[in-house]
């Protein structure tokens, strides 16, 4: 009769113990991409402090665009100089923590701008608050030749809740280089596959748009989510030896 008792209590743990050993390496699985996750975002802060800080290279052109290395030079301090076109389009974004005044809903005023070498790129000349884009709302882009330094960012893509563009009003909500120059009808020239958001210094005496305004703020909680994830995975071992302990031993 106790061989059976204690064969019958050994049955009854197995299912909690392969739950819990299921549940364990779940745990354990969300600590280590945390990890990942925290080695990701050190990288890309350390690339962001160390590239906008740099002196301004020239932009690369078409001949380092086939494959682009995005990760080369996302948020690299670039050069240009060229000419600004007289379309724009309006990208929609919250922005929350701005370097300058403005802050809230608004938008970003993207102008493509004709460099030197004779090929296109889109340059965010910064950030309108509200619903204040539109010509009168702010001044035009300098005329003539221009020598523009800015930050250079990805191409950026919609997600699965993105709201579609409308590019009959020319509203965005991402910067899609490929997207915005398909609407604008500019096929004569090729374009680049990033855009350059303007520094601070291009923005205009009225303030607007409110140029410099490249995010390089980044929260970074990485390291406590892993922390956290390890920890009740301990805890989750714990529980169960304690309740092996009792149900073997007959306490329960």
């Amino acid at each position: 009769m106790v061989a059976v008792a204690a064969t019958g209590r050994i049955r009854s743990v197995i299912v909690p113990i392969l739950f819990a050993v299921v549940g364990c390496a779940i745990l354990v699985s969300l600590g280590f991409w945390q990890l990942h996750r925290l080695a990701w975002k050190e990288a890309l802060i350390h690339a962001v402090e160390t590239r906008i800080g740099a002196p301004a290279v020239p932009a690369p052109g078409p001949e380092m665009w086939q494959p682009f290395d995005i990760d080369r030079f996302d948020y690299q301090h670039v050069a240009l100089r060229g000419r600004f076109g007289t379309d724009e389009v309006h990208v929609y974004t919250v922005l929350s923590d701005p370097h300058g005044s403005l802050s809230g809903q608004g938008y970003w005023i993207v102008t493509p701008f004709v460099t030197d070498g004779g090929w296109r790129v889109f340059v965010n000349r910064g950030f309108v608050p509200g619903d204040g884009k539109g010509p009168a709302a702010y001044p035009p882009p300098p005329p003539g030749d221009v020598a523009l330094d800015g930050v250079l960012r990805g191409a950026e893509q919609a997600g699965t809740f993105t709201p579609k563009a409308s590019p009959e009003t020319r509203l965005f909500f991402v910067r899609d280089p490929v997207e915005i120059s398909a609407a604008l009808g500019l096929k004569d020239r090729p374009v680049a596959p990033y855009t350059v958001d303007a520094t601070s210094a291009f923005t205009p005496p009225g303030g607007v748009p409110q140029a410099g305004e490249t995010r390089t703020i980044f929260p970074n909680s990485h390291l406590q989510y892993a922390l956290t994830w390890f920890g009740l995975a301990i805890g989750l071992v714990g529980v169960m030896v304690a309740f092996v302990w009792r149900r073997l031993h007959g306490t329960t």
